[in-house]
C-alpha cells in the first residue's frame, strides 16, 4: 500500500470477473512456411491480475485497500491469481474456488507494441446456485468494512441477475455507494446502483444513442439514468474524454487528459477505480470524475494492463501544466521518449537522487553531467524510498515539489519518480548512454546500475562533488537557527 496517500483510510470492494491476464513478448522476423501468419519469437513473459482484478490493483495502487470477490478454479491460474494478492498486501482477495470451472485466462501476444494474437480461456456461463450463495455470503460479510462498491461486469459469469440484485440491495440498504461497469445491454438490470460508467459503444449497445458529440454523449446518459434508475451515469467517450449526467444538475464534460496513448487496455479499469475511491474518501460526483479523468489519462500513456500509483496521480493533479508536459513524466512516457531520443541519435545521459534540497552542489554536478551528453534525465527517489532511506523525518519537500524544483533547471531534461531504494530497475529499462554520479562514489563498480550501463556500450563518469554543500548540512543548520533564535 502506497504510504501516505490520503486514501490510505478507504476501503472499497470489488465484485466481478477476476481474471488473469499473460503476456506473451517478443519479436516477428518472419512468416511461417506452414500459413501466412507471422512467427512470433518469445522472449518474455509475464502475468498480472486483470477484469476485476485489475480495478482492485489500482485501489491499491492509489494507496486505498481493495476487498476483491469473484470465482477462480481450481487450477494453476487460480493458483496464480491467490498468490499475487498476499496477505500483507493491499488486496484482500475473497474468491470462491469453484471446482471444474476453469480461471478466466487472458494471454496477449505481443510484438513491440503491436497484439498480434489473444488467446481467451474462459467459461463465461452463469455460475451454479452454490457458488452464487458463496458469493453473496462473502459479500455481506464484507460490506461493513467498505465505504463504496465497484461492480466489475465482463459477462463472464458472475454480476448474473441471481447476483446483482441482492448485492445491490444490501449496498443500499447498508448506504454503501455502488458504481457499477456495465457489459449487458438491459441496464435494468443495474436498478439501484449509485452510477453507471459505460463507454461509447456500451451506451449505443443499451440506448441506441450515438455518444460521440456532447449533445449525443448527455442524451445517451438520460436515456440510461431513466432505464437503469441510477443516480448518474457517467460515459468514457476514449479520446472525447468524460460526460457526467446527473438527475438535478448540468451535464458535466471533461476533455481528455491523456497526452500519448500507447495501450487503452485496462484504462476504464483505472478510472472505475479512481472513481469509486474518491467516492469512498468524501469526494461529489464531479470531483470524482474529474481525478478519474487524470488517472485514466496516465493509465493509456502505459503498455498492457497497467495501474496509476498515487504519486503519478498527485503529481499529474498538483504540477504546473507546462511542466507537466514537458519534462516531468512516468515511467513508461520516460521509456518511450529516451526511446526516441536514441532513435536521433542522441546521447541520452541519467543521473538519480533524493534531491531533497537543491544545492549549489547539486546544480554544479547537474550542469556537468548535461555538458557531456545531448539529454540529462534525473530519477528522484520517491517519499516513500527516502524516508527509508534518510530516516522519519525526511523528505523536507514532497516528489511533487522536488519533481517541480528539479524540471526548473536548464540542465535537466527530463524527470521521474522511483519507489525502490535503488534506481537499477529503471536504469535497466531506459539503457541510458552516460551514467553520472558524484565523485563520494569512490569508486565506478560502486555504482548501482554501472554493470547494465557498460554491458550495453555505455559508459560511467564519476563527476566532482564540491565540499560544503549537503542537503543535511542546510537541515542542520536551520534547525541549529530555530533553537537560537
Amino acid at each position: 500500500m502506497t504510504p501516505h496517500s490520503p486514501y490510505e483510510a478507504c476501503t472499497v470492494l470489488v465484485l466481478g470477473d477476476i481474471m488473469l491476464d499473460r503476456y506473451v513478448a517478443g519479436e516477428v522476423r518472419r512468416i511461417s512456411p506452414e500459413a501466412p501468419i507471422p512467427v512470433l519469437r518469445a522472449q518474455a513473459r509475464r502475468a498480472v491480475l486483470g477484469g476485476a482484478g485489475n480495478v482492485a490493483k489500482n485501489i491499491e495502487a492509489l494507496g486505498a485497500r481493495a476487498i476483491l470477490i469473484g470465482l477462480i478454479g481450481n487450477d494453476e491460474a487460480g493458483r496464480e491469481i491467490v498468490a499475487m494478492a498476499p496477505p500483507d498486501g493491499g488486496i484482500a482477495l475473497r474468491a470462491v474456488v469453484v471446482p471444474g470451472r476453469p480461471s478466466t485466462v487472458k494471454t496477449r501476444f505481443m510484438s513491440g507494441a503491436h497484439q498480434l494474437l489473444r488467446l481467451d480461456e474462459e467459461e463465461a456461463g452463469p455460475a451454479d446456485a452454490t457458488a452464487i450463495a458463496a458469493l453473496l455470503d462473502t459479500f455481506a460479510a464484507c460490506l461493513p468494512q467498505v465505504q463504496a462498491v465497484v461492480l466489475s461486469d465482463y459477462a463472464k459469469g458472475v454480476l448474473t441477475d441471481a447476483v446483482l440484485a441482492p448485492a445491490i440491495a444490501m449496498a443500499r440498504n447498508a448506504g454503501v455507494k455502488l458504481v457499477a461497469d456495465p457489459k449487458r445491454t438491459d441496464l435494468a438490470g443495474y436498478a439501484g446502483v449509485s452510477v453507471l460508467t459505460p463507454n461509447e459503444l456500451e451506451v449505443l449497445a443499451s440506448t441506441g444513442i450515438s455518444a460521440t458529440s456532447n449533445e449525443g454523449a448527455v442524451a445517451a446518459g438520460e436515456a440510461a439514468l431513466r432505464s437503469s434508475g441510477a443516480e448518474a451515469v457517467l460515459v468514457t467517450r476514449s479520446a472525447r474524454g468524460l460526460t457526467l449526467v446527473q438527475r438535478d444538475a448540468p451535464a458535466l464534460h471533461l476533455p481528455t487528459e491523456a497526452r500519448e496513448v500507447a495501450d487503452v487496455s485496462g484504462a476504464g479499469d483505472t478510472l472505475i477505480a479512481t472513481f469509486a475511491v474518491n467516492l469512498a474518501h468524501g469526494a461529489d460526483l464531479a470531483e470524482s470524475a474529474r481525478i478519474a479523468n487524470v488517472a485514466a489519462g496516465l493509465s493509456v500513456a502505459k503498455q498492457g494492463t497497467a495501474t496509476v500509483s498515487h504519486s503519478e496521480l498527485a503529481m499529474a493533479l498538483h504540477a504546473p501544466a507546462e511542466t507537466l508536459d514537458g519534462k516531468i513524466m512516468t515511467q513508461d512516457e520516460a521509456a518511450a521518449q529516451v526511446a526516441r531520443w536514441r532513435a536521433a541519435g542522441l546521447r541520452v545521459g541519467f543521473t538519480n537522487g533524493c534531491f531533497d534540497l537543491i544545492h549549489p552542489g547539486h546544480v554544479r554536478l547537474l550542469t556537468r553531467a548535461r555538458a557531456r551528453c545531448d539529454r540529462l534525465v534525473v530519477a528522484l527517489n520517491s517519499d516513500a524510498s527516502v524516508k527509508r532511506l534518510k530516516g522519519p523525518t525526511r523528505p523536507v519537500q514532497t516528489e511533487a515539489s522536488r519533481s517541480v524544483v528539479m524540471a526548473g533547471l536548464e540542465a535537466v531534461d527530463l524527470v521521474l519518480i522511483f519507489e525502490e531504494d535503488t534506481p537499477l530497475e529503471i536504469i535497466t529499462r531506459l539503457l541510458p548512454s552516460m551514467l553520472f554520479k558524484g565523485a563520494d562514489w569512490g569508486s565506478i563498480d560502486q555504482v548501482v546500475g554501472s554493470d547494465v550501463v557498460i554491458a550495453h556500450g555505455g559508459e560511467v563518469a564519476l563527476l566532482a562533488f564540491e565540499d560544503g554543500h549537503s542537503t543535511t548540512s542546510i537541515i542542520a543548520r536551520s534547525q541549529l537557527g530555530e533553537k537560537t533564535s
